[in-house]
């Protein structure tokens, strides 16, 4: 049996205050607010799994990394970095622990900062 490596990354990323989940495409989302911060899910053609995180302070070692390893991690515009990685090749906890927690502060608007958390809650579409 294997184990998905995007389960304690997803755990994580729901349990912060006041995270919506949603399910744009085949990615599943995680925003505060109308920001996203986590985007998860499968590979490119159903191969391995990837994640995208908006970075600021942690940009240099992104692109340290994007340099060393090109197939797994992809520098794009406005902040976001892509990760691509495998139940043989997992993301490193160190790193997605601390990409998760900036990428959240980055999206969580300042004036929320003080107010009580509240628990993660599901997205659902008005009709």
């Amino acid at each position: 049996m294997t184990t998905d490596p995007t389960t304690a990354i997803r755990q994580k990323a729901g349990s912060f205050p006041d995270t919506i989940r949603g399910t744009p495409c085949n990615q599943e989302s995680f925003k505060v607010g109308k920001t996203a911060f986590l985007y998860i899910g499968p590979g490119a053609k159903g191969e391995g799994f990837k994640a995208m995180f908006k970075l600021a302070s942690s940009m240099a070692q992104a692109e340290k990394l994007a340099a060393e390893q090109p197939d797994r991690f992809g520098v794009g515009s406005a902040g976001w970095v892509s990760v691509r990685f495998s139940v043989e090749k997992p993301l490193a906890k160190s790193i997605w622990e601390k990409w998760l927690a900036e990428s959240y502060a980055l999206a969580r608007p300042a004036k929320q900062a003080g107010q009580r958390p509240r628990t993660a809650k599901k997205a659902t579409r008005k009709r």
